[in-house]
């Protein structure tokens, strides 16, 4: 029996007016005027925390965008709890058409067409790769 093909989860934080911004600091994400970073943090609770622990036990590796790559690389190299080590230590995809190199531990920056890329990245054996944030990546995505 053939192994089941690598499936791209998408794990996002989303309003139910449909924003999706970065949901942690206050100044994280100020993008098109945003002044309610910070929304979603006092919403996570352990429930949360155990939803995105298991999303992220059934993945491999993380496809991001530029801006989340970015906002990801200024905070969990630095940090020191169990999570930060899973973050630093989980393969990271990072498609940009501005990025040159990327410096984040174990992280690729993506060459050529992405959604070439991300194919190919699915054919390989393994478990899901999860896309994190990073609207840009998903498909017909409103915003």
């Amino acid at each position: 029996m053939a192994p089941a093909p690598t499936k791209l989860i998408i794990a996002t934080f989303l309003t139910l007016d449909g924003v999706m911004q970065a949901p942690g600091g206050q100044d994280e994400d100020t993008e098109g005027g945003f002044a309610n970073g910070g929304w979603q943090m006092p919403y996570f609770d352990e429930t949360v925390g155990a939803a995105v622990a298991e999303g992220m036990a059934k993945s491999d590796a993380f496809l991001l965008g530029r801006k989340t790559c970015e906002i990801f690389a200024g905070f969990w190299p630095t940090a020191t709890d169990d999570f930060a080590a899973v973050m630093n230590g989980m393969t990271k995809y990072v498609a940009s058409r501005s990025l040159d190199t990327v410096e984040w531990e174990n992280s690729t920056l993506l060459e050529g067409d992405v959604a070439t890329a991300v194919a190919e990245l699915k054919r390989q054996p393994g478990r899901d790769i999860s896309v994190i944030g990073s609207g840009g990546l998903t498909p017909d995505a409103p915003w």
